[in-house]
């Protein structure tokens, strides 16, 4: 009986209890969107990371980083290198040798990071053979050097153009040759393009006097493996550096750390404009029916009863709504999650941070869940103050009314 007068209370007042709902779902809509739209951003940076710049896991001497010296190379790098292409969990792995130099064309010069790679095992480990815009990925021969765009644009080069590039050898001694541009690649990250080149690493292990390679990048199979590969290839090779993209690139492993705290705040925040119209609202339903409420009490309803009463007219009012909200922000996120948001208008912003400009919204079913959970509590806190009200009418006085 009680459901059945809080359902036809909600409907007494069409117009207002329709506006409500409308609010209602147009704020749980625009909030799993806007949640899918940063998960979707976040996946697609963390997948750049891992494809493009780094691979899941790195492994180096343990002071190379420290100032990228030739002499700092990985002992027996290339059968460490054998051994985990036998790893089960492990798709690919790829020798780099890597050097800071400085990249000088007729017209500017620029310091770069220079990295030697063997294309066909690069090609398995990172797609930079994907972002080739011109010429080839592949080297034409020893001398024959990959760029990105923007680094042509700053040292106005093109396919075919000489770049001499100077390095220091492991020998602590100034070697420097000439190159030529074979192939020009640009990423959704500029400041990596700027600042990345790539050569034949045997080539750049000549000019090193390098016998091993600097660097060895892992693709795993399964992000899964991350943590648990990580912790085992530490222990098995204790006396080098083994990182993963979380420790490699750290503002990243902080955006998924606290991205639960910042989605969960956004949501709230949403809520809680909610809240009020949804109070605001109930007040009004219930200033509005004193005298009823007054003649109930006085033919015997108990006043819980009544603020039982009011709180199920506004777990109503959210039980239309919300669903509503959910289905619509489902909608929208697997279409876009498939289509894609076009944010070209704003790339050279985004692509500074590097973000791409074509965004996949996407949302797991956990944080379906965890927004479902919060709109129960959005419902019962709603309800609390106008049920309260009703506790403090006196039936006399509440029949007097007019």
């Amino acid at each position: 009986m009680m459901f059945k007068i809080s359902w036809r209370n909600v409907w007494r007042h069409k117009t207002r209890s329709l506006i409500v709902i409308l609010a209602i779902a147009v704020g749980v809509w625009a909030g799993i969107f806007i949640l899918g739209f940063y998960m979707g951003i976040m996946d697609q940076r963390i997948q750049d990371v891992i494809k493009t710049e780094v691979s899941h896991v790195q492994i180096h001497h343990k002071l190379f980083t420290q100032n990228y010296h030739p002499k700092f190379q990985i002992k027996n790098s290339r059968s460490i290198l054998e051994d985990l292409n036998h790893d089960a969990r492990v798709k690919r792995a790829s020798g780099r040798n890597v050097s800071m130099v400085m990249i000088a064309s007729a017209n500017a010069s620029s310091g770069v990071k220079l990295i030697g790679v063997n294309p066909d095992d690069e090609s398995q480990v990172t797609v930079i053979k994907d972002k080739v815009l011109e010429g080839v990925y592949g080297f034409q021969n020893s001398n024959s050097i990959i760029v990105s765009r923007k680094l042509c644009d700053k040292l106005k080069l093109k396919l075919g153009s000489k770049v001499v590039v100077t390095m220091q050898s492991k020998s602590n001694e100034l070697t420097a040759d000439a190159f030529r541009v074979s192939g020009i690649y640009k990423t959704s990250n500029t400041k990596y393009d700027e600042a990345t080149a790539f050569v034949q690493d045997e080539k750049l292990q000549t000019l090193l006097e390098c016998d091993d390679y600097h660097e060895i990048a892992i693709l795993l199979n399964s992000n899964d493996d991350l943590d648990p590969f990580t912790t085992y290839l530490s222990g098995k090779l204790p006396d080098k550096s083994v990182e993963s993209w979380k420790d490699l690139v750290p503002g990243m492993r902080y955006m998924v750390e606290t991205a639960d705290q910042s989605l969960g705040i956004i949501m709230w925040i949403i809520l809680l404009a909610l809240v009020f119209g949804i109070i605001n609202t109930m007040l009004m339903a219930v200033l509005e029916r004193i005298r009823e409420i007054g003649m109930l009490v006085a033919i015997g309803m108990s006043k819980i009863r009544v603020f039982f009463m009011i709180v199920l007219e506004t777990v109503m009012l959210v039980s239309v709504g919300a669903p509503i909200g959910m289905l619509l922000g489902y909608i929208f996120i697997t279409y876009f999650g498939s289509h894609g948001i076009d944010l070209s208008i704003v790339s050279e912003g985004m692509e500074e941070f590097g973000y791409a400009t074509i965004v996949y919204p996407t949302l797991d079913f956990s944080s379906y869940i965890k927004v479902a959970t919060q709109l129960v509590v959005l419902a019962i806190v709603s309800s609390i103050y106008p049920a309260w009200r009703t506790l403090q009418l006196k039936a006399i006085d509440a029949i007097r009314k007019i």
